[in-house]
């Protein structure tokens, strides 16, 4: 009896090769090169029996069981087509997309596009090594069709959420907005936050930190201690304040001047030690990585950006490096375990190897554990310095490597001590709470020192996890062996000013954590949904913070005051929660679109309702927040402006955070703008009056045409050079930037060259061909020869000199290919001769780092700019389940 042929189709082309060799002869393999069908992007990709019905635009069925039309995706004609020949020669098709909620939908649309007439079973893996795939061969299995129907409940919430929200946006804020049932809540975070810092109040208090001596006989002989009453009373810190800069509890509050005074009485007091505390601890080690502890930990030890650690991770999986990255578990295989301990003992000798195997219970809610924790694959674990990897495949792979290891080691073990110390005054010293204003005479004082030492360091020789304040857990602080009664002395007293601080703003780490800890979204699409708000103008970094836009101010009330539901955290987590039901089978697919899209028996409405009903919106209040004084702040069609009791305006800058924005600020733009306002600079020669503005685009001088202009007459207008300013441009000057473009005269070839100023720059033109000027000067400077001279050379990117890049920033740490900045058309970007990423907003090519760069290059590697072709539609899904 021959062996049967079988057909194996993969997500990622990546994988073919290791799958190949894998399973051997008989088995021919084929990549989708990930989804091949989904709902229309556009009307022209609705089919044509489907046009003209109310709901068509959106791609989905609302009247008839929320049944979506599903296309062709942009370029996989080609791909299908290439599956389906060599589907004719196989007798089997085993689809080995990847085990998730979109991996199990890819597999289902190839089912519906082959239409295969023979047998079709699921292969699935965790992770691309030899013995994984071949162990996944002996357990093949069904198409898990509860599966498919979650992740088909979640494409058709979210498709129907943007497309009916979105055009509100449109018409009541800005055009081409965006709204997503996860995105718009994530916004909403940063957004809350924001307002957090906008109406935070600081309170200034004082401390004081005294140096002590313990005797020439301790070890160290000198330590800290931070001074906590004064008598009976405990003296206030940052935390006994409110967010109103108010104290909370019975607190001694000091002000920086009354710290100073009795730093001064202590400094020669009589110090004497109270009482000392030591106690033995451990500490546990962290557990495997699943994938938002990844993508926190890479972004606070390796700078990186979720996306960009994603887009590495996935890489590692597809080559055999890790297993599946994308995983909610935390439990690592009994193979996986064997792996780690036998490289502890190995690497760091049996006294680090705990006598039985450590295995971890995950705490995330509605945790989906199918798969392991992120580890290196395979059945040994390979060093990192073994591996071959570079850049930041290395450094993601380490970390991994590092942290599972870390995993099954023993606790670190020390020892803290915590010693109080009393002192005594000379003389009584008066002190007033600046919050209570009652005073009060004090003569003894309490001060705290504590130290940690560590006996055996455990896991923390692999792994020491970083946090967001600085501190790590192998930090140290060494204290004296010090007994009760020993006398001190102080060295010095040093009295601190402080001010409370607003809460932080999210970083990517941080935002992730709020999200899973609020059970919105899944892990697998945090890094999209950053990248998401950071593209749309919703969110901008400064340094590693994410800063809410006012826009997204603006977005925010208009979906909280008119769509509370929809941006409401309990709601969306439920919304993840029904989705995690539907996979179980626990919930039906139908059950969970009708009470979102039309409400349910209790009353509550339904998106249809919402979107239908929504009644007068104030579109200028919507987008208006008062700043004081009169002052507010609107965002309009064209950006963000400030604006006064008269109507005076200045435009925002794009790159300043909204807490920023105070009353002082407002008034030194309004100030700024009132110097640019509009200035008359005589008459031209033709008798047209001069006038200076400054517009959308930036200053400019233009013509003032009489009120009996013939109509379509348009005045000549022309923008200011760098070198110029409303307030310091002449009429001379005008007349010579009116006077372009200038005649410089005709090539040898006969036809005319000109000099010009345009959007880009100053550039000559003949006939359609362009070149850069060096300077704006050269535009009235140039002489005909010089301008045959550069049509004679090279044609280079503008801004770009002859010598090359604008900046070399070195190698990209991805693959090690120079880095540098260059100038284009729509503006600076970098490039490693491959791929090229345009400069954001807040990013300079004076001051991109490259780190920075790789980041932008990375996120480009991940979202690469696709053609468009045309699409076809495709059958819907039975709704037959199997196991």
């Amino acid at each position: 009896m021959s062996t049967p042929r079988r057909l194996v189709v993969v997500e990622s082309p990546t994988k073919m090769r290791t799958v190949a060799q894998a399973l051997g002869p008989n088995y021919e393999i084929a990549a989708s090169a990930g989804h091949v069908r989904d709902l229309p992007t556009k009307a022209a990709d609705v089919p044509a029996k489907y046009k003209g019905q109310k709901w068509a635009r959106t791609g989905v069925d609302v009247e008839h069981g929320f049944e979506p039309i599903y296309v062709v995706t942009p370029g996989k004609q080609s791909v299908i087509k290439d599956i389906k020949s060599k589907l004719a020669n196989a007798d089997e098709l085993w689809l080995a997309t990847d085990e998730d909620r979109e991996g199990e939908a890819i597999a289902w649309h190839l089912l519906q596009v082959l239409k295969p007439k023979v047998p079709v079973k699921r292969l699935v893996f965790h992770e691309i090594t030899p013995g994984a795939i071949a162990e996944a061969a002996e357990h093949l299995r069904d198409l898990d069709t509860d599966k498919v129907d979650a992740q088909e409940t979640r494409r058709i919430l979210d498709r129907l959420y943007g497309y009916e929200v979105s055009p509100v946006l449109w018409k009541k804020v800005m055009p081409k907005l965006s709204a997503g049932r996860v995105q718009s809540v994530a916004t909403r975070i940063v957004v809350d936050r924001e307002r957090e810092r906008i109406a935070f109040i600081p309170a200034d208090y004082a401390s004081l930190e005294a140096k002590l001596d313990a005797g020439e006989n301790a070890d160290p002989r000198a330590f800290g201690a931070q001074l906590t009453h004064a008598g009976d009373e405990r003296l206030a810190v940052g935390k006994d304040f409110n967010d109103q800069g108010v104290l909370k509890g019975n607190r001694l509050h000091l002000d920086l001047a009354q710290a100073q005074t009795l730093a001064k009485a202590l400094e020669t007091a009589d110090y004497q030690v109270e009482s000392v505390d030591s106690k033995a601890y451990r500490r546990r080690p962290y557990e495997p990585f699943r994938t938002t502890t990844m993508q926190q930990e890479a972004g606070r030890k390796l700078g990186f950006t979720a996306q960009r650690t994603m887009s590495v991770a996935q890489s590692l999986y597809e080559h055999g490096f890790i297993t599946y990255m994308r995983t909610d578990s935390i439990n690592l295989s009994n193979t996986a375990v064997k792996a780690a301990r036998e490289q502890v003992s190995e690497l760091y000798g049996d006294r680090f190897l705990p006598e039985k195997p450590r295995y971890y219970a995950s705490k995330v809610k509605n945790a989906q554990e199918a798969h392991e924790a992120i580890r290196p694959a395979g059945e040994h674990f390979r060093e990192p310095k073994k591996t071959g990897l570079v850049g930041d495949e290395f450094k993601l792979y380490e970390l991994i490597w590092k942290r599972t290891l870390a995993s099954q080691m023993k606790d670190a073990e020390g020892n803290t001590v915590t010693v109080k110390i009393n002192a005594k005054t000379k003389e009584k010293v008066l002190l007033a709470n600046v919050s209570t204003g009652e005073s009060a005479e004090h003569h003894s004082f309490t001060l705290s020192a504590a130290g940690r030492t560590i006996t055996f360091l455990g896991f923390l020789a692999a792994y020491v996890e970083s946090v967001e304040d600085g501190s790590a857990d192998d930090q140290q602080s060494r204290m004296p062996n010090l007994a009760i009664g020993q006398a001190l002395s102080a060295l010095e007293v040093t009295p601190s000013g402080h001010q409370t601080l607003p809460p932080k703003r999210y970083t990517e780490e941080s935002l992730i954590e709020a999200l899973e800890s609020l059970s919105i979204g899944r892990p697998s699409t945090y890094a999209s949904i950053i990248s998401t708000i950071t593209a749309r103008d919703y969110v901008f970094k400064k340094g590693r913070a994410l800063v809410p836009t006012w826009l997204a101010f603006a977005v925010t009330r208009l979906l909280e005051e008119h769509f509370t539901d929809l941006v409401d955290y309990d709601f969306t987590a439920a919304m993840e929660r029904h989705l995690d039901e539907i996979e179980t089978g626990d919930a039906s697919r139908q059950s969970v679109l009708e009470r979102f899209y039309y409400g349910d028996e209790s009353g509550a409405e339904g998106l249809h309702q919402l979107t239908t009903e929504l009644g007068e919106i104030d579109a200028r209040a919507l987008s208006t927040f008062e700043i004081g004084e009169g002052i507010v702040v609107r965002v309009g069609r064209y950006g963000t402006y400030v604006e006064d009791m008269k109507e005076n305006r200045a435009n925002v800058p794009p790159d300043l955070p909204p807490d920023e924005l105070t009353v002082a600020e407002a008034k030194q733009l309004l100030a700024q703008a009132a110097e640019n306002q509009d200035r008359v600079l005589g008459k031209d020669a033709e008798g047209f009056e001069i006038v200076a503005k400054d517009g959308r685009f930036g200053p400019y001088v233009t013509q003032v045409l009489p009120e009996d202009a013939p109509k379509g007459a348009k005045p000549k207008t022309a923008s200011l050079l760098k070198s110029m300013t409303i307030k310091t441009v002449t009429l001379e000057d005008a007349e010579k930037l009116l006077s372009l473009p200038r005649v410089v005269g005709t090539a040898a070839d006969g036809q005319e060259i000109t000099a010009q100023n345009g959007r880009y720059g100053p550039y000559l033109k003949k006939g359609s061909e362009s070149r850069s000027l060096d300077s704006e000067e050269q535009m009235f400077t140039v002489t005909l020869e010089e301008a045959e001279a550069i049509y004679a050379q090279p044609k280079r990117r503008r801004g770009q000199s002859a010598s090359g890049p604008l900046r070399e920033l070195g190698e990209d740490p991805a693959n090690g290919k120079p880095v540098v900045v260059k100038s284009g058309r729509f503006g600076p970007y970098v490039t490693d001769g491959e791929v090229n990423a345009t400069l954001r907003k807040g990013d300079t090519p004076e001051e991109i780092t490259l780190e920075r760069a790789a980041e932008l290059l990375a996120i480009k590697r991940a979202n690469p700019t696709k053609k468009r072709p045309a699409r076809k539609p495709a059958a819907r899904r039975t709704t037959a389940k199997k196991k």
